[in-house]
């Protein structure tokens, strides 16, 4: 029998699968992302999360015959790491992934994807629709996006295509993101930086809010449970809705896809306030054909589970692979 494994390292949580020949999951983990002191920490906390997952399938780590890991970039493909992640602490400069994980399972068959490619080789892999052209985008802790053109998955000679969070959007440059560099997309709306932006509004026009803006610990949950019944978070909200669909209009002009999927924590836990502003905002933004846009069909498990199709594919996502 044959066994494969798909992991996800995240800015936030670790997640790893077992699945046996017939892709059917039969053993799953996770635990948060620890935030160092090292790149080391990291590593150890991935082999940990996967040394379960085997446990919970009840099979020893020798028996995988291939895993696949979907990782927040940018990613070192020549070394199998990632190298200075944007939103983990400046501590963490390297996590070696391929190497630690070929050694765990005993196995030169560990393929590493960026998170958000691991994500559209799930989508297309385990779509009914499986169209040649989509993208898979990711609005959580950072944001960043899977492409498929011509049913290629876009990977780069280094692996970080579709780091489409770092697309300049605020040419004033008002706020950093978290790779250092200014007026990037994901430094306004990742989960992480939302706080940050309502800050700057509320700094630039203090008005009355039952938002906690002072708070250290203010987070992107309280502007969206206070969208609709505080005038500020709501208009936090909207601002955040016009920046979206700028990014997703840049993707749209770029690489023109049929649909694009919608996943991680921001869009999944809300998913109206998400997604409606990029919609309605689209035909005045796009000058070519307006995608369809939804959000993912895998939830949580999209990343996880394309790093699964990975493994069973040889690092494809191909189903003829099989």
């Amino acid at each position: 029998m044959a066994y494969y494994v798909g992991v996800d390292l995240g800015a936030t949580n670790v997640r790893a699968i077992v699945a046996d020949g017939d892709g059917t999951v039969i053993g799953r983990s996770d635990d948060g992302t620890p935030r160092g002191p090292t790149g080391i920490g990291v590593t150890e906390a991935v082999l940990r999360v996967a040394r379960k997952a085997c446990a919970d399938a009840d099979i020893a780590p020798e028996r995988v015959n291939a895993a696949g890991i979907g990782a927040i970039g940018p990613l070192d493909l020549a070394e199998g790491a990632v190298e200075n992640p944007a939103n983990l602490p400046d501590t963490i400069d390297r996590i070696p992934l391929t190497g630690p994980l070929s050694k765990l399972f005993d196995t030169d068959r560990v393929y590493l994807h960026n998170d958000t490619n691991a994500g559209v080789i799930g989508e297309r892999f385990y779509s009914e629709r499986n169209p040649d052209d989509m993208v898979y985008l990711t609005i959580s802790s950072g944001i960043g996006a899977g492409v498929c053109v011509d049913g290629n998955v876009l990977s780069g000679w280094d692996g970080n295509a579709g780091e489409v969070g770092h697309m300049t959007l605020d040419p004033q440059g008002h706020l950093t993101c978290g790779c250092g560099h200014d007026g990037h997309w994901e430094g306004y709306c990742s989960g992480n930086n939302i706080p940050r932006y309502a800050q700057f509004l509320y700094e630039e026009d203090p008005v009355e809010t039952a938002l906690p803006v002072d708070d250290p610990e203010f987070s992107a949950v309280d502007v969206f449970d206070h969208a609709g019944s505080d005038e500020f978070a709501t208009h936090v909200v909207e601002q955040l809705g016009h920046w979206n669909a700028m990014g997703v209009a840049n993707i749209v002009h770029a690489y023109a896809p049929l649909v694009i999927y919608v996943g991680g924590a921001v869009a999944l836990n809300n998913p109206d306030l998400t997604l409606d502003p990029i919609r309605e905002r689209m035909d005045e933004m796009v000058m070519s054909n307006v995608p369809q846009i939804q959000l993912t069909t895998l939830g949580d498990d999209v990343v996880v589970m394309g790093a699964l199709a990975s493994a069973m594919t040889g690092g494809t996502g191909d189903r003829s692979r099989l």
